[in-house]
């Protein structure tokens, strides 16, 4: 029974290594990949921060505000695609350095949050309601898909 067991750790000892998941990048290319997603992402900041500094646009119709919405929504969902891509790319590599440059702006999806808040505001302005729980669901669903689309080929 001893050698049994024995044996058994002895696997786990040799085989979890090998089953971890090893960097398999140069420190160069993941960060190349990894600075294109954080570019990208700071783009979409960018039009966050004009967002949050202007007025609450109004819309004629329902339907108007509906596309609004929709439009910063998807946004959003871009955002948070990139920012999690970028982890993954730096993830890659073994070189702490590139793994800290990519965890820096995660927090942008604060920014992404306080948007929410702005936007619940805007579509009382427009005569609708949003639930922000509602969208930060719909936002966390549909990231890994759209992560998916904008990663960098292999």
């Amino acid at each position: 029974m001893r050698a049994i067991l024995v044996l058994g750790l002895a696997l786990c000892v040799v085989v979890t290594p090998a089953l971890a998941r090893e960097p398999h990048r140069t420190a160069e290319e993941a960060r190349a990949r990894m600075e294109y997603h954080l570019r990208e992402a700071n783009h979409l900041s960018d039009h966050f921060e004009t967002v949050m500094q202007s007025e609450c646009p109004r819309f004629r119709t329902p339907g108007e505000w509906s596309t609004y919405l929709d439009t910063e929504v998807e946004r959003v969902v871009t955002l948070v695609a990139h920012l999690e891509q970028a982890w993954v790319e730096a993830k890659a590599t073994g070189d702490d350095e590139v793994r800290r440059t990519a965890k820096a702006p995660r927090r942008r999806a604060d920014q992404a949050r306080a948007l929410l808040v702005k936007l619940q505001g805007c579509a009382q302005g427009n005569g609708s309601e949003i639930s922000q729980a509602a969208l930060w669901r719909r936002i966390e669903r549909e990231v890994p898909e759209r992560q998916a689309e904008i990663a960098l080929p292999q």
